[in-house]
């Protein structure tokens, strides 16, 4: 959103949750559950990785039913001072969260990482944990039909496509679809604290992470301890209006990226008026839509490529390379390579995919009538044409789902501890307004923004302001206080440079390889 925070100073600190103890572990209503049995799986990376599995009702209203299997990650702490476990999630939904452990580990300072068990985890459905869901196979196979529907034969084609693919899911997983929403995949985690034998749970959650950190803190208030929460979801639209409002940021990050190729003109040789090398940029999709690069990149895979330039400026000397060959010296190689990198859906990604489907068509209602579809997506589409039909057939199949639709969760929340939030003012993925909204609505909350950021996924990515917000939070409870709405304020990193200038891959893009995109 356009909204800006304004630079406060001389921020107070509180503490909060300063204990060092974990709690015993407390008894449920259920069954209790099994200890976990870590075993070594180290990497280069991470090498005191270790992994464990963790057996959890399909349905927790019938504990004794059906068991599916979760897979678990930890770096264990290594200091004397023990803060308990630290349960990480880097969003989607449908993100896997086992490689976010050792990333975490080692990204936070050293002092502060060693005094927590931190916990990778995988949700329900999602990469190792059993089953898993990949309804079909193939779904993203390119080329795929335009996704503006400028004709009948077009949107029919991508009607037919949503379709499939939620007969496929409820063909395929009548017995578990369900039982794939954010609430069932909160009580997973309640019971992964259960099972490490803590009390309280810390957690760290990212994009829609941070959707599911507040629902935990709705249903298990008296287990929170430390929440942080970076690029907020906004609880007041899921899913349907969310996604609207993420048309509308998208289009504005895009043409960010358009002014920083027309100010590396030297560069790039695509011209020096934003306005101009947009046109390009659009002439060039017209062009694929005649002749898709390589018998892969038609229009629907350039705006997939693209798309993730609205997560991360650092793929933005990527792309512009890809966009300039193309443009300038009719060359399609290097676009149809940035394709594979950053737009093609290979397996896990489909299985992202139906988990992001099942988790977003369950938690809330969608119109099931097409003629809303096409009404609202035609209007933001007038304003914001970069990826507003794209992202209407990403979540299309919730207009066919097989399952029926649960009540969003109202997540105001006054009985937590001070929860620590991030939130850059530009982020087209989770609007600013989420933010600030998730701060007005968990009392006592600490809202730190990133002024003039248009990253997705901010902490523990480069910026050392952030970064020691966080560190003082998870060390001892410390959380800035402001007199507005917002509580600190950060500069954001400076924009990236073409890549002739640049030097090896940096912290902000290994993580933003683990969050991926649409989360």
């Amino acid at each position: 959103m356009k909204k800006r925070a304004a630079v406060l100073c001389g921020a107070a600190a509180v503490l909060a949750g300063s204990f060092t103890a974990v709690p015993a572990e407390a008894s449920g209503p259920h069954t209790a559950a099994p200890k976990l049995a870590w075993t070594k799986c180290g990497t280069t990376g991470h090498p005191t990785l270790q992994c464990a599995s963790l057996k959890v009702p399909l349905d927790h209203a019938n504990p004794a039913g059906r068991q599916i299997t979760l897979a678990l990650t930890r770096v264990p702490h290594s200091a004397k001072k023990f803060q308990g476990p630290l349960l990480v999630n880097p969003g989607g939904p449908g993100g896997s969260g086992r490689t976010l452990a050792g990333f975490v580990a080692t990204s936070l300072p050293e002092a502060v990482a060693a005094q927590y068990d931190v916990i990778g985890f995988d949700p329900r459905g999602v990469g190792r944990s059993t089953p898993a869901l990949n309804c079909r196979p193939g779904h993203f196979k390119p080329v795929r039909p335009d996704s503006v529907p400028v004709t009948p034969q077009i949107e029919r084609a991508n009607l037919v496509r949503a379709k499939a693919f939620a007969d496929a899911c409820g063909k395929k997983y009548a017995d578990v679809l369900p039982y794939i929403d954010t609430v069932s995949a909160v009580r997973d985690m309640d019971r992964i604290r259960e099972a490490l034998g803590a009390g309280n749970l810390n957690y760290f959650g990212y994009s829609y992470g941070t959707y599911l950190g507040a629902v935990y803190g709705k249903l298990y208030p008296h287990r929170v301890r430390r929440f942080v929460l970076d690029s907020v979801v906004d609880p007041t639209g899921v899913w349907y209006e969310d996604n609207l409002t993420q048309d509308h940021a998208f289009n504005d990050r895009h043409r960010a990226f358009m002014s920083w190729v027309a100010q590396h003109d030297k560069t790039y040789r695509l011209g020096t008026d934003p306005a101009r090398v947009e046109t390009k940029w659009y002439a060039m999709r017209a062009a694929l839509a005649k002749k898709p690069a390589g018998r892969k990149v038609g229009p629907s895979e350039l705006e997939d490529t693209f798309m993730p330039g609205g997560y991360y400026d650092g793929y933005w000397p990527y792309l512009a390379e890809a966009f300039a060959a193309y443009v300038t010296d009719r060359d399609a190689d290097p676009l149809v390579e940035a394709y594979e990198t950053f737009g093609a859906v290979d397996a896990a990604g489909e299985n992202g995919y139906s988990v992001y489907t099942a988790v977003q068509c369950r938690d809330a209602g969608w119109p099931r009538d097409w003629e809303t579809w096409r009404a609202d997506n035609w209007a933001a589409y007038e304003k914001a044409p970069f990826m507003t039909w794209n992202n209407a057939w990403y979540n299309a199949p919730c207009a066919f789902w097989p399952t029926g639709s649960r009540l969003p969760r109202n997540i105001a929340n006054g009985d937590l501890p001070p929860v620590l939030l991030f939130q850059a003012t530009d982020d087209a993925a989770t609007p600013y307004r989420g933010g600030v909204l998730v701060h007005r609505m968990l009392y006592g909350s600490s809202l730190v923004v990133e002024e003039g950021g248009g990253n997705h996924g901010i902490t523990l990515s480069g910026n050392a302001c952030l970064d020691r917000h966080l560190a003082a939070y998870l060390t001892d409870g410390t959380v800035p206080r402001g007199a507005g709405e917002v509580d600190a304020v950060c500069k954001a990193q400076p924009a990236p440079k073409p890549l002739a200038a640049r030097s090896g891959p940096s912290r902000g893009t290994t993580l933003h390889r683990l969050l991926g995109f649409r989360g």
